[in-house]
C-alpha cells in the first residue's frame, strides 16, 4: 500500500509564518564530520558523532539547532560558510572530522561564524574509544561555553538521550549504524536499519531508544513497502517494540513518538497518535519531527490550517528536509492555496528531483489548476514504479482522450489493486464516479492503506464530502465528518 513517507502544540496557537531561512537569535549547523578513517565503511561512526552534537546542542535553551536532514545535505559541499549559513538560516557552524583506529579516536572540531568563515574555536581531541561519551559531552560542552560567552542566556544541558544508560558501546556502534541505514530511506536500507537496531537491542536489552528505532523501522517497512499479511507481522513487530521502549523508558520522547506513528498508521486511532505525539512534544519541546508529525495527525483530522502552520514551525529547523515540504504542500494543496502548494513541492523537487511521489503530488496541483498538459508533463517526471501508474492516471482523466484515461486506470488497477486501492479511489472520484469511489475507499480501509489518513484535506476525494456515504465511511474509519480542506470543483 502507497503511504507518504515516514513521518514521526500543546496549545491552540501557532506562530506567523516565517521565512526558514533566516537567521533568528543562536543558531547552529553541524555538518557532516569528514570520515578520516581510511575506511568507507566507518562512515556510519562519523555520522552517528555528528548526530550525537546535533541531540547534544539541542538540548541547550534558546539555541536553535538545525537537524541532520539539513546540515548532512553539506556533505563535502564546496559551498562557503556564508552561502552555507544563509541556506541553512543559521550564524554559526559546527565543523571537522573523526578518525578511529583501533581503540583510538581523534575528532578535530571547530566552530566558525557562518557570515565571514571565521573560526570562534577549535581543538583536536586524541582519547580512547572507551572514553567516547565523555569525548562527546566535552566537546558539546565546550561549544556551548564559546556560545555562551557571545549569545546563550545558560548552558544548562539535560541529559542525552541517544546513548545506553548503561555506557554499552557495543550497542550504541549498532544504534549508529541502524541510524545510518534509516536515512537512505530504501527497502533495503530499512531491512539493514531493523537488522542494527535488533543488534543494539540484543547487546543492551535495556536499550530504550534502540527499541523506539526498531519500532519506527517496522512501521515505516510496513506502511511503505508491504501490504496483507506480511504488513500486519511488520506491526506487531513494530508494537512489541514501542511496548518495551516505553516499559523501559517512560519518559522517553521518541517512544512516544514511536507510538504515535504506530496508532496512526497500523491502527488508524487518530486521536490516541494525537494524544502520543503532544507527550512526546511535553517531552522534547524543540523537536522539529514531533512538531511536524503532530501537524501531519492536523491534516488527518481534518485541520489542514494547524498542519500548514506546524509544517512551517519544524521547517526552522529542518529547512532542507524535502519530505516536510511535499507534505506542506499538499496541506496547501488540500487548502485550495495553489500558488504556496506549488512553490513548496517544488522546493521538495528542487531538494530531491529523483523522489517517488514529489511530482504526484505536482500533477495534483496542476489537475486543480485544470491545467491538463502540465499535470501530464508533471506525472512523466515521476520516476518509473507505482508512483508514476498512480501520477499518470490521474493526469489522463483531464487530458480529454477518454481512451487513454480508461486505459491508464485499467493499467493502474491490474498493477496496483492491492498496493493502492486509495489512490485508485481517487482515480474514480475525479472521473466522477461516485460508487466506484466508495467501493474503492472501502476496499482501502479494508487493506488498512494509510492513505486514507489523507482523506479530510484530499481535494479528489472531498468532491464526495456531501455524499450521503461520506460520513458514515468517516466514522467507520475513526475520522471526524468535517473538514477545513476545500473539494475540487
Amino acid at each position: 500500500m502507497l503511504a507518504v513517507a515516514v513521518v514521526l502544540l500543546l496549545t491552540d496557537r501557532f506562530v506567523v509564518r516565517r521565512d526558514a531561512g533566516a537567521v533568528d537569535g543562536p543558531s547552529i549547523a553541524v555538518l557532516p564530520l569528514g570520515n578520516e578513517s581510511g575506511d568507507p565503511a566507518q562512515q556510519y561512526f562519523s555520522d552517528g558523532l555528528s548526530e550525537d552534537l546535533i541531540n547534544a546542542l539541542s538540548q541547550f535553551d534558546g539555541l536553535k539547532v538545525i537537524s541532520r536532514n539539513s546540515s548532512f545535505q553539506f556533505r563535502d559541499s564546496r559551498d562557503d560558510a556564508k552561502t552555507i549559513g544563509a541556506k541553512l538560516g543559521v550564524a554559526h557552524l559546527l565543523e571537522g572530522s573523526v578518525r578511529r583506529a583501533g581503540g583510538e579516536v581523534r575528532i578535530s572540531a571547530q566552530l566558525v561564524n557562518a557570515a565571514d568563515g571565521s573560526t570562534l574555536w577549535s581543538r583536536q581531541y586524541d582519547r580512547p574509544y572507551t572514553d567516547l561519551f565523555k569525548l562527546q559531552d566535552e566537546i558539546a560542552q565546550a561549544v556551548a561555553g564559546e556560545l555562551q560567552a557571545r549569545l546563550l542566556a545558560s548552558n544548562d544541558a539535560a541529559a542525552q538521550g541517544d546513548r545506553p544508560r548503561s555506557g554499552n558501546l557495543a550497542a550504541y556502534n549498532a544504534y549508529l549504524q541502524g541510524n545510518f541505514y534509516f536515512a537512505r530511506g530504501t527497502e533495503a536500507d530499512w531491512r539493514k536499519a531493523i537488522d542494527a537496531y535488533t543488534s543494539a537491542t540484543r547487546l543492551d536489552p535495556d536499550y530504550a531508544l534502540a527499541w523506539s528505532a526498531l519500532s519506527v523501522s517496522w512501521t515505516g517497512l510496513a506502511g511503505g513497502y508491504l501490504g496483507g499479511t506480511p504488513a500486519l507481522q511488520a506491526y506487531a513487530q513494530a508494537r512489541a517494540a514501542v511496548t518495551t521502549a516505553l516499559a523501559l523508558q517512560p519518559d522517553l520522547a521518541a517512544a512516544h513518538a514511536a507510538r504515535g506513528q504506530l496508532l496512526a498508521w497500523a491502527d488508524f486511532d487518530w486521536t490516541g497518535g494525537q494524544s502520543e505525539y503532544r507527550r512526546a512534544l511535553q517531552l522534547a519541546p524543540r523537536d522539529g519531527a514531533a512538531l511536524f508529525s503532530l501537524g501531519s495527525l492536523q491534516a488527518t483530522l481534518g485541520q489542514p490550517e494547524q498542519a500548514v502552520a506546524l509544517a512551517r514551525q519544524a521547517l526552522v529547523t529542518n529547512p532542507l528536509n524535502a519530505d516536510w515540504h511535499v507534505s506542506l504542500a499538499s496541506y496547501l494543496s488540500g487548502l485550495n492555496r495553489l500558488d504556496e502548494a506549488d512553490s513548496a513541492v517544488r522546493k521538495a523537487i528542487e531538494l530531491q528531483p529523483a523522489a517517488v511521489e514529489f511530482h504526484t503530488q505536482l500533477t495534483i496541483i496542476q489537475i486543480q489548476r485544470g491545467d491538463a498538459r502540465a499535470a501530464l508533463a508533471a506525472a512523466r517526471q515521476e520516476p518509473a514504479g507505482s508512483w508514476q501508474d498512480v501520477a499518470f492516471t490521474l493526469a489522463q482523466q483531464i487530458s480529454g482522450d477518454q481512451a487513454a484515461a480508461d486505459a491508464a486506470l485499467k493499467n493502474l488497477i491490474d498493477r496496483g489493486a492491492t498496493l493502492a486501492p486509495y489512490q485508485i479511489a481517487e482515480v474514480y472520484a475525479l472521473r466522477r464516479d461516485a460508487d466506484n469511489t466508495f467501493a474503492w475507499l472501502d476496499r482501502a480501509w479494508a487493506a488498512r492503506d494509510p492513505g486514507i489518513g489523507n482523506l479530510l484535506f484530499d481535494p479528489l476525494i472531498l468532491r464526495y464530502r456531501d455524499d450521503p456515504r461520506f460520513a458514515p465511511f468517516c466514522r467507520k474509519v475513526g475520522l471526524p465528518t468535517t473538514t477545513e480542506a476545500k473539494a475540487l470543483h
